[in-house]
């Protein structure tokens, strides 16, 4: 796989992780936990949404190792990327919270 290959793999998967928490009612789209109520509680789809940003970022680290070095990050990396993470996740949460259904 190819450096262009892979970076856009990786936005393709970080855009449908981002919304995955926010357009079903199962936890990870698979377990749907008896004793939780049937629409997800918001902190239970954020905290989806943090568990899958790391998903991701093991993909992408998986990614660099593939392709070459796998290069040190400082938190600011992670701070940018877990911003854009959570607006890639906007078109979800306005599916779910902001739009009236009738």
């Amino acid at each position: 796989m190819n450096q262009t290959a892979a970076v856009w793999l990786l936005i393709l998967l970080a855009f449908i992780a981002a919304n995955v928490p926010f357009l079903n009612h199962r936890v990870f789209a698979v377990w749907q936990p008896k004793g939780l109520p049937v629409p997800k509680a918001f902190w239970l789809r954020a905290l989806e949404l943090l568990v899958l940003y790391f998903v991701v970022g093991t993909v992408g680290i998986a990614f660099e190792r593939l392709i070459g070095n796998v290069f040190t990050q400082r938190w600011e990396f992670y701070a940018i990327t877990l911003s854009l993470f959570v607006v890639m996740a906007f078109p979800g949460f306005v599916f779910r919270y902001l739009l009236r259904r009738a």
